[in-house]
This record gives C-alpha cells, sequence and structure tokens, in this order.
C-alpha cells in the first residue's frame, strides 16, 4: 500500500516572545514542508542506552516548532487516526524522532499523527500569571486540529484515538480529566504513565527554585525575558529526585473522567533504563501508581503489562515503542548500545502492533477488559 507523509504542518502559532508562556493560539491554514523542522528548545539528556530513536537527535533550533505530522493510507478514506504524544520527561523529545515513523499504522489503514508541544519551562512551569499546563493546552489545540482537518488527509475525525507513552502518557491520562478536551477522542492509551500529576505546592518548590537560580521573579514576564538557551541550562540544574523530572501535569483537583474506551499499561522493569539503584522502587511505584489512579476512575478499561526481557535492560521503560510502532529494524536501536540489541522475537511486533490498531479501530485490543470499580 502506497503511504503519503505530510510534515510540519503547524497547528498554532509560533509561540515567541510573551506568547511563549500564554495560551497557543490555532492556526488554519494548512501548510508544511519536507525535510527536518524545528523542535522545542531542549536539552541534551544522557543515557546508559542510546535513546536517538526515541527522542529524536536534539533540539533543532527554530520558533515554529508547534508542528503535526501525518502519514495516510489515502487522503480520500475515511480511516481510523491514532494521534502519539511524545515522551521526554516534559523536558525533551519530539514527535519527529525516527521510532515514531508512522508508515506501518497506515499501511494497516490507520492515519498516524504525530506531535511537538512546549517543554521545559515554557510548556510546564507553574507561574501566577500564565495559564496552566502550557504544553497540555498546546495537545488540547492538536486534537482540535485534527477535528478540523483530518479528513482532507483521509481520517475520520469521529474515530480518534489518543495515545502517549512516558511524559506522553500523563499528558494523554490529564486529557482524559481535562474539560476542554472532552469530546476530541474516542478511544485513549497510556503506556507508562497513567495519572501521575503533581500538586500546585510541588511545581510552586520548582518555580523558586529555577527564579533563584536565574535571579528573576517568579512571573511569566520576568521568564519570558530570558531566552531559550538560558532557561534550558537553568532548569538541567533542578533536580527532580525519584519523579526523574521537576516539571509536570499540574493538578490539585483531579474532574470526572471523560468516558473512552481506555488500555493502560506499563513495563515489567520501568526502573533498568535509567540506572539509578536508590530510585529504582520509587521509580517503578511512580508509574504503577500512575497507572492505578487512571483506571480506577473507569468502570473497566483494558491493560497491559510489557514484559519482553531480553534486550539490553530487560522490560526497562520505552523498551515497548519499537514493537507498538513495529519498527523494530532501526539500526540505531539493534546495536550493543541499542535499546533491543540484536535478537529479537519474530512475532512480537506484529502482535502488540495489531493490538494498537485493533484497538484504534474498534476500542478492542483483542482481549477481555478489567472491571475497576
Amino acid at each position: 500500500m502506497a503511504v503519503s507523509v505530510f510534515r510540519n504542518i503547524s497547528y498554532a502559532a509560533a509561540p515567541t516572545g510573551a506568547a511563549r508562556f500564554a495560551a497557543p493560539v490555532p492556526v488554519h491554514d494548512v501548510r508544511g514542508f519536507d525535510g527536518q523542522g524545528p523542535t522545542a528548545p531542549a536539552p541534551e539528556r544522557r543515557f546508559p542506552l542510546d535513546l536517538s530513536p526515541v527522542l529524536g537527535h536534539g533540539w533543532a533550533r527554530g520558533d515554529d516548532y508547534l508542528t503535526v505530522n501525518v502519514w495516510t493510507p489515502s487522503t480520500t478514506g475515511n480511516a481510523p487516526v491514532l494521534v502519539f504524544v511524545h515522551g521526554g520527561g516534559f523536558v525533551s523529545g519530539t514527535g519527529q524522532a525516527p521510532l515514531y515513523d508512522g508508515t506501518s499504522f497506515a499501511r494497516d489503514g490507520v492515519v498516524l499523527v504525530t506531535l511537538n508541544y512546549r517543554l521545559g519551562a515554557p510548556g510546564w512551569l507553574d507561574l501566577p500569571d500564565a495559564p496552566r499546563n502550557r504544553g497540555l493546552l498546546d495537545v488540547v489545540a492538536a486534537l482540535k486540529w485534527v477535528q478540523e482537518h483530518i479528513a482532507g488527509f483521509g481520517g475520520d475525525p469521529d474515530q480518534v484515538t489518543v495515545f502517549g507513552q512516558s511524559a506522553g502518557a500523563m499528558i494523554v491520562s490529564a486529557l482524559l480529566v481535562t474539560p476542554e478536551a472532552a469530546g476530541l477522542f474516542r478511544h485513549a492509551i497510556s503506556q507508562s504513565g497513567g495519572l501521575s500529576t503533581i500538586t500546585g505546592e510541588q511545581a510552586a518548590e520548582t518555580t523558586r527554585a529555577l527564579a533563584d537560580l536565574l535571579d528573576v521573579p517568579a512571573t511569566a514576564a520576568a521568564f519570558a525575558a530570558i531566552p531559550d538557551e538560558r532557561l534550558v541550562a537553568a532548569l538541567a540544574e533542578v533536580p527532580g529526585g525519584s519523579r526523574l523530572t521537576p516539571l509536570g501535569v499540574v493538578l490539585d483537583d483531579v474532574p470526572p473522567a471523560h468516558p473512552v474506551d481506555l488500555l493502560a499499561g506499563t513495563n515489567s522493569q520501568e526502573s533498568l533504563l535509567y540506572q539509578l539503584p536508590e530510585h529504582s522502587a520509587a521509580i517503578d511505584d511512580m508509574f504503577r501508581t500512575g497507572q492505578e489512579r487512571l483506571v480506577a476512575r473507569y468502570d473497566k478499561a483494558h491493560t497491559y503489562e510489557f514484559d519482553w526481557r531480553d534486550g539490553p535492560f530487560g522490560a526497562c521503560h520505552t523498551a515497548e515503542l519499537p514493537f507498538v510502532f513495529d519498527n523494530t529494524d532501526l539500526p540505531a536501536l539493534r546495536t550493543e548500545k541499542g535499546l533491543l540489541g540484536p535478537e529479537i522475537p519474530p512475532t512480537l511486533a506484529t502482535e502488540m502492533h495489531g493490538a494498537w490498531v485493533r484497538f484504534a479501530q474498534t476500542g478492542d485490543p483483542g482481549w477481555p477488559s478489567h472491571v475497576f470499580r
């Protein structure tokens, strides 16, 4: 099947100047360009494994980075739509990372959309004179763009599934309790994230720490005057501890969840990715508790545990992603420092990718749901 790809389509105006700390402003002209587009300002993150397939190849400078990429089997069809929200600890990552190539989904009759959202301080620092969770608002804006425009790419706006991994899964879970996101999607998948939020008090500690490092008042007006490079460098000095990152979705009160079909799961050895023995129990508990908090808000949900342990760091955080995207042949995944290593099971990608496709089509991945309340 021939697959059409459309890259770097703006769903919101470039967040420059004071707009870096404002709500996203939608754009309605469907224009894009091929090649590498800009990405949100982000630090270089180092892991024991090569995570460039997952996180991308670093910050690509440019202001107009609130964009989507679309893979479609046909621009004249009416196919189910999957919208992917990338991870990266709320400080890094991009929907343009090599692993998120959507060819396999389009090959199987599904339109795949990936997106960028604001990271770091512009996206997530809690400030008294700025909207809260601006990165989350970006994802809402992207989903509204999908509702308005995806039919022109062969997608069905009434059959949208939003899915995400790690911080992206936490964002997806927050969308499920965000009033502005109601009606924008029909199904949701949370991969290693769940309803893992921070309180306003916890967020304020990070805001104070970063303001002290930069010697500025804790206001959006003051932070808007600081160049991205300086913001990125200073935020890297604020410790995240067992939460791995000082930032996150800020929710003091959790509203009722939207009535959608839900698939949620974790990996059996999440913390092995980070090689932080002193925090391993807390890291594993964070992902497990996040999933439990999420599914508890539903009468029933489909759940899974990813337990393939033959990669370099076992069934660690992110290890399921190549199988979900059916992109296990990327060379960077199969080296000694690759996420998968040289030997992988021949059918696992077919099975896992197929389950995600079925869920997008029907709300059922192929196994029974569990009753939670």
